[in-house]
């Protein structure tokens, strides 16, 4: 192991010690100090091998050091940890040269394991860091400094440079699409295209030209060639939202494109080459699904490379505040005039369970915005918007939910989803299927796969039963209950 001269700049003394104390075991001298004024001294007098420092300081920010080090010594490297635990400070952090970024707390044998790397690897040609220039504004992607959300941000930022491919799981409404477009735009595709589609938006029959492309011809009514998905997301990330909607004959399909990386049109015979990283997300619990037969289980694993928990928002009640001020801010952005809350209207937000999690409350604060004219939200205005959600919820949703109720609550959400644009045609049909296939495998789960019995339990025609046993794939199981 290749040891060295290691300068350590923190303005925590603990960390310091700790630092010291580890990197001297493994043989290296190290050098500490908690402010950046002395690190740019010694880094200008040439000392050191590697540098590792923390972002806030007393006297400056560490990130605005990078550039000046790389430029006096392009070769030397710099290990950054900060306790900001902000996507945007990990991405900021690799783009002004650093040689790899720790969200703390971090594990000490990582850290060791990085500085060994440091010092061993060999050092290439050293280029200027550039920083990308939309990263110099305070922008966030994602919002929230919870401890829910500070992991998010860490297994995000070990994926920037990376292209494994992604799943996103969530419930509705908290933010899936954001996380996949952050991993876009901040990773090493972020000069591609990002392409997304939704699963569930595109008639079953459609699936396949959608995602890959159609020849002139290869259908009735293909007349002219079309670019799918996958080439039109070419060179940069293919996001495939709400993912168990996908039918399983897409499903082997996708599956034959992960595994050659290639595919071919609809209708064509040359093969293309499939230069797309993947990000996926879903509402559902697809492992259920794989037991259930309805995802297959080889797609699975190829697609849940990397996966990823959004928290639903009752689980992150702490970042209501931080959201409620973007939401405010973006009104103000838009023409709307400034608002704030009350202390006391701000804790029954973050009280609130949020059903419909970021989205819905980003509708509430844009709705107190419109309709109020007062400059300070009151209590009382609040909870007149919040009065008509149930008092009483389990997992977001009311415990005495009727049927109807939720469907309506699916369909509400279903529309939403497609914010300015209507969902593909076939909808009635979709909608009938979506219903048909737990209620006839529970009419046979509770009749133990008696089909005479199960018909007459539904009130149909035995053999339209059979039918729809066979057109939707349902898998009967006799004598089990």
């Amino acid at each position: 192991m290749r040891t060295g001269n290691i300068l350590v700049a923190d303005d925590d003394r603990a960390i310091r010690t700790v630092l010291s104390q580890a990197l001297g075991r493994q043989g290296h001298t190290v050098q500490t100090t908690g402010t950046a004024s002395t690190l740019w001294q010694w880094v200008n007098d040439g000392a050191g091998d590697l540098v590792i420092t923390d972002v806030v300081m007393p006297d400056e920010n560490g990130l605005d050091l990078i550039p000046r080090i790389k430029k006096l010594r392009p070769n030397l490297r710099v290990i950054v940890m900060s306790a900001q635990n902000t996507l945007l400070t990990a991405v900021k952090a690799t783009e002004r040269g650093a040689f790899e970024y720790l969200p703390k707390p971090f594990d000490l044998r990582e850290l060791l394991s990085v500085v060994e790397r440091a010092l061993s690897e060999p050092k290439g040609e050293a280029a200027d860091a550039e920083l990308d220039p939309h990263l110099e504004e305070e922008r966030l992607p994602l919002i929230g400094r919870s401890p829910a959300m500070q992991e998010i941000y860490r297994v995000l930022a070990r994926l920037m440079g990376t292209d494994l491919t992604v799943m996103v799981y969530g419930e509705s409404g908290t933010g899936k699409e954001l996380v996949s477009r952050a991993l876009h735009d901040y990773g090493k595709r972020r000069q591609g295209p990002f392409v997304a589609i939704n699963m569930a938006a595109i008639p079953r029959e459609l699936i396949e030209s959608e995602l890959f492309g159609h020849e002139k011809g290869a259908f009735t009514g293909a007349a002219n060639r079309f670019v799918g998905r996958f080439e039109q997301a070419g060179g940069g990330t293919l996001f495939l939202d709400e993912i168990g909607d996908m039918p399983l004959e897409a499903q082997t399909r996708l599956l034959r494109v992960l595994q050659e990386g290639e595919y071919t049109t609809v209708g064509g015979r040359t093969p293309i080459k499939a230069d797309v990283r993947i990000v996926t997300a879903t509402h559902r619990d697809l492992r259920q699904m794989v037991r259930q037969g309805l995802f297959r289980e080889d797609l699975y694993y190829r697609l849940n490379v990397v996966p990823i928990r959004l928290p639903p928002l009752r689980e992150r009640s702490e970042d209501i505040p931080e959201l409620v001020r973007h939401f405010f801010s973006q009104t103000q952005d838009e023409g709307l005039p400034a608002k704030s809350l009350e202390p006391d209207a701000l804790e029954d937000l973050k009280r609130y369970r949020w059903p419909g999690n970021v989205r819905e409350l980003e509708n509430v604060v844009r709705r107190l915005v419109a309709l109020y004219s007062q400059e300070t939200i009151t209590r009382d205005i609040v909870r007149a918007e919040l009065s008509d959600s149930p008092a009483e919820e389990v997992n977001g949703v009311a415990n005495d939910e009727s049927l109807g109720d939720a469907v309506e609550r699916h369909l509400r959400e279903y529309f939403q989803a497609h914010e300015d644009s209507l969902p593909a045609s076939g909808l009635y049909e979709r909608i009938l299927h979506e219903v048909e296939r737990p209620l006839i495998e529970l009419s046979l789960a509770a009749t133990r796969g008696n089909q005479i019995r199960a018909a007459k339990l539904l009130g149909v025609n035995r053999n339209t039963l059979r039918k729809k046993i066979r057109d939707l794939d349902i898998q009967v199981i006799r004598g089990v209950k």
